[in-house]
């Protein structure tokens, strides 16, 4: 007998369809010549394997737009089950990726090789062909990339980066090591840690545009300390060792060289010692390789051009910010004619900055920068500041004119690409750009493709459609103008009466929640559909508004709880709010606060479910830590200010005791089950209340199917126990 999905319950379906976003295309790639889109989509909205697919803008028998697969994984492993190795499943868990078959892949230079993995086996397709086929290489294969002329590819296997032939029967050369490690704990071609986790840099070597060596990192992991992960459910098996640098503890030793493809090597020459975070590289036609290295405080950094030929580096530009730097996706980059591209914190405004010029100002608070053409830079950004109207949760995307005048027909040399409230992104090359729009009042994201501006086709999405409607309310809220979602049970009226309250916040730095899309608010509709007023808040720390409003929370994580109160009594004045029945949930950072506000404002909070909590700092990594809080060496009292237990018990705790659920993860190596462990040894000396949901097998990220699904469950029959809801 099978289960029709309409007689399923929406958690298992949003388990299931991994938040409605299987069968959704993702991860585009256009070629040079504007006639093909590349991306991976699966073949349903259940369906957790994705394949390769091309769009080829006039492959159809009449010239029109054609979708045709390039690699279907299923037939690549002959129908057997996927198996990650070690290595890539630390690469999904960084990225936060749930699904299967081709996740990701990279492209040559013309869009018609791609490169990927299935089963730590490395695969190529030809994109023009629609052929697909292995390169019997070692393995298992990590992050494999062609060359830029499609000659070879180099993938990292067994902590060497190595190299072959695209077509093993034409002269590239076969297989062979470009860089071998030395010891055990050193690594060539692949991030450590804090680069994946933290900096936003997944990779570790860069194709030099002549296809004839890389930019290649070495780690050395030997100085950082180890800990243990153990699965308490299988004591026969060993504990997974992790090289985890926590806060003020040592991070790896990172380096660069130059390797050409016959083996020889130039190390790239920068003060390490001043600089030791490789945050970026960029290595492209229009000059010389560019690093972007950070201080270990994060509060300097220098633009660093290498001499490709002696190792070399130059400092092309030195940035420094009493708070910290952010680091942005898409620079540094330079423009055809070798000006440097930056984002920038300049006037109070984060700008787009070219070569010394800012080319934008407070009206644009710029996120990324999405590519680089010949007379202007495509870029994402939101409202800022001095914007006429703040545009709740919206991210569009601009172009940007890099000449004097600008060059492009708007508001000085600005034009926005994107329509409509919602959150846009896009992928550029040449005339062709793949724009995808998601809305808040529709489910799921538009795809489209323009050429020079007009749409010519559309990416077909097979993710399903959600049984419920976010239905949400988009506000500001007290004297700061704090962003907020307002969620409301649909058969709530006036004669009701005021509804028990529900604050449902990640509510910490990056982690934006309030956006002008649908599927970002499906749980907290589905909670508001169990008779709460649900609310979203994003506070000081938050992205998308300003660099003071994100860098006031230095030193003062607890200090973002205020925003939360704050959002909570100004809208208690416009919506049916019943202040004598609040309760907090999260995860992550979000964990963290909702332990907080049941611990340290019990007159506000009257229960929480906390999920995966960091409760102490010093036990969180070095680059995400360090940047908000200092070092713990040097700051030991902002360390203890801002964590819920110390060596001494709970910090900050007063009475009365509110009931607290705090779910974890055995097997998380990012928010390491310690710290719950530690919360739950202080609460039940203090003889506090509460109730603790360990998760066997799960990491960081939120479990699948019957799991995810229960775990709602929970968490709803615990709120009615807690706030006396029968």
């Amino acid at each position: 007998m099978t289960t029709s999905r309409d007689s399923l319950s929406f958690p298992r379906r949003y388990a299931r369809t991994q938040r409605f976003t299987l069968g959704a295309p993702r991860a585009f790639s256009v070629s040079p010549d504007g006639g093909r889109v590349v991306f991976v989509r699966s073949s349903s909205g259940t369906d957790r394997s994705h394949g390769l697919w091309v769009l080829d803008l006039a492959g159809g028998l009449d010239g029109a737009p054609v979708e045709r697969p390039a690699a279907d994984p299923r037939a690549l492993l002959a129908g057997a089950e996927e198996e990650l190795s070690a290595e890539e499943r630390a690469r999904r868990e960084r990225s936060r990726e749930g699904s299967g078959g081709i996740v990701g892949y990279a492209v040559d230079g013309a869009v018609e090789l791609a490169a990927f993995t299935l089963s730590g086996r490395l695969f190529v397709a030809e994109l023009r062909a629609g052929t697909a086929r292995e390169l019997p290489v070692p393995g298992p294969v990590v992050d494999p990339r062609p060359s830029p002329d499609g000659r070879y590819v180099a993938y990292a296997a067994g902590g060497a980066l190595r190299v072959t032939g695209a077509d093993p029967g034409r002269a590239a050369g076969g297989d062979r090591a470009l860089a071998e490690p030395e010891a055990e704990g050193v690594t060539y071609g692949l991030a450590e840690f804090a680069a994946s986790e933290e900096m936003g840099r997944s990779r570790g070597f860069w194709w030099a545009p002549t296809s004839d060596r890389l930019l290649v990192a070495r780690v050395d992991e030997r100085p950082v300390r180890r800990w243990w992960i153990a699965d308490p459910a299988h004591p026969e098996r060993e504990p997974h060792a992790v090289a985890y640098p926590a806060a003020g503890t040592p991070n790896a030793e990172v380096g660069l060289f130059l390797v050409d493809l016959d083996g020889a090597r130039t190390e790239v020459v920068w003060d390490r010692a001043a600089f030791p975070y490789l945050a970026r590289a960029h290595w492209s036609g229009d000059g010389a390789p560019l690093l972007l290295v950070q201080a270990r405080d994060q509060r300097t950094q220098a633009y660093l051009e290498v001499d490709a030929g002696s190792g070399a580096t130059r400092e092309v530009r030195r940035d420094e910010d009493p708070v910290w730097l952010e680091l942005f996706t898409g620079v540094p980059a330079r423009t055809p004619d070798g000006r440097l591209v930056r984002i920038a914190d300049e006037g109070g405004a984060r700008v787009l900055a070219v070569g010394e010029r800012a080319l934008t100002d407070g009206t644009l608070h710029v996120r990324a920068v999405l590519d680089v053409g010949a007379e202007d830079v495509l870029i994402s950004a939101s409202a800022g500041e001095a914007a006429e109207a703040p545009g709740i949760g919206e991210i569009h995307v601009y172009r940007v004119g890099t000449g004097e005048t600008g060059g492009i027909a708007g508001s000085g040399g600005i034009q926005r690409v994107s329509e409509g409230v919602g959150v846009h992104g896009a992928v550029r090359s040449g005339a062709v750009t793949v724009l995808s729009s998601a809305r808040p009042d529709v489910p799921g994201s538009a795809v489209r493709v323009l050429r020079d501006g007009k749409t010519v086709a559309e990416v077909a999405s097979y993710a399903q459609i959600p049984p419920l409607a976010a239905g949400v309310r988009l506000v500001e809220a007290g004297p700061r103008r704090i962003p907020c979602a307002v969620l409301l049970p649909s058969g709530w009226s006036e004669g009701d009466g005021p509804l028990p309250v529900l604050l449902d916040p990640y509510g910490g730095p990056h982690g934006q929640r309030v956006v002008a899309a649908h599927h970002p608010y499906l749980t907290s509709r589905w909670f508001a559909e169990q008779g709460f007023a649900v609310i979203v808040a994003d506070g000081r720390g938050m992205p998308g508004r300003s660099p003071a409003w994100e860098k006031s929370v230095s030193r003062d994580f607890a200090g973002t709880l205020d925003d939360q109160i704050e959002a909570l009594h100004a809208l208690a004045g416009r919506f049916p709010l019943d202040l004598e029945r609040v309760a907090i949930r999260g995860w992550s950072y979000g964990g963290y606060l909702a332990a907080l506000a049941a611990l340290r404002r019990p007159d506000v909070f009257h229960a929480a479910v906390v999920g995966a909590p960091v409760t102490d700092w010093r036990l969180y990594d070095t680059h995400y830590t360090e940047r908000y809080l200092g070092h713990p060496d040097e700051e030991p009292a902002v360390y203890a200010a801002n964590s819920l237990v110390t060596d001494e018990g709970l910090s900050g705790a007063v009475e009365p005791a509110r009931p607290m659920m705090i779910v974890h993860g055995l097997a998380d190596d990012n928010v390491v089950m310690a710290h719950t462990l530690r919360l739950s040894s202080a609460l039940l000396a203090a003889g506090r209340p509460h109730e603790v949901l360990p998760l066997s097998g799960v990491t960081h990220m939120t479990p699948q199917e019957q799991v995810a699904e229960n775990l709602l469950l929970l968490q709803v029959d615990f709120l009615r126990r807690a706030l006396g809801l029968g």
